[in-house]
């Protein structure tokens, strides 16, 4: 009996953490295909990108966009965006970049929150690349995979021309990566899957992120 009260004191207490925002996003496998599954499928690359992009200001261009059936990938670094609604972790005193908006908006039409939802930063359109030709849109569901784990996060904002590998405060923290836009990131081995044509809605539903996310993973899984 005393274990059942336990668990349930446990639950209460986590929704309550869960509803003030302090919830720690896990950290662990989301959905029901692992990361070595995914990776596996993304051992070589079809170049599908013009050229390739840096990962820094500072570094020379090295990361291509590469094809897959049903998806699109590429393998690189992740800087931080703390990018859209003004939170206690992104703002302009914790982020020397801090923009208060982002390219693709809530179903309210507010910016995103980087802060709670994990999101993926696409380069903008160039000679390089343009990802709407490709079938990869706003909302679009993204497979971000690291250190064995997989997070299911959205297309939520764009990026410099020639940079690529950048992803929400949300999407590092879950996946274990020093989440601090001016000091925080990984300098490499994160690799980012793409689905085409998919589109999470309402954009701000992390859940509906990880059904949808699943279920194209399995997709993915079987056509490559």
């Amino acid at each position: 009996m005393f274990g059942y009260v336990d668990a349930v004191v446990g639950l209460v207490e986590f929704e309550l953490a869960a509803a003030s925002g302090s919830a720690t996003p896990r950290s662990a496998q989301e959905g029901s295909v692992s990361a070595a599954d995914l990776l596996a499928k993304v051992t070589s690359c079809s170049q599908i990108s013009n050229g390739k992009y840096k990962t820094d200001d500072e570094t020379s261009a090295t990361i291509p966009v590469c094809g897959k059936n049903g998806a699109v990938f590429w393998k690189a670094d992740m800087d931080i965006d703390c990018d859209g609604q003004v939170t206690g972790k992104c703002n302009g005193d914790a982020d020397p970049w801090f923009q208060d908006d982002t390219a693709f908006h809530q179903s309210d039409g507010k910016p995103l929150r980087a802060e709670s939802l994990p999101y993926v930063v696409v380069p903008s359109t160039s000679s390089i690349w343009k990802y709407t030709s490709y079938g990869i849109k706003g909302g679009g569901v993204v497979a971000v995979i690291y250190n064995n784990k997989v997070e299911y996060a959205v297309v939520g904002d764009t990026g410099p021309t020639k940079i690529i590998g950048e992803a929400s405060y949300a999407t590092a923290k879950a996946l274990g990566i020093d989440p601090d836009p001016a000091t925080g990131g990984a300098d490499s081995g994160v690799t980012y899957i793409l689905f085409k044509n998919s589109q999470v809605s309402p954009i701000e539903s992390h859940s509906a992120a990880v059904s949808l996310g699943d279920s194209l993973a399995k997709q993915f899984l079987q056509n490559n």
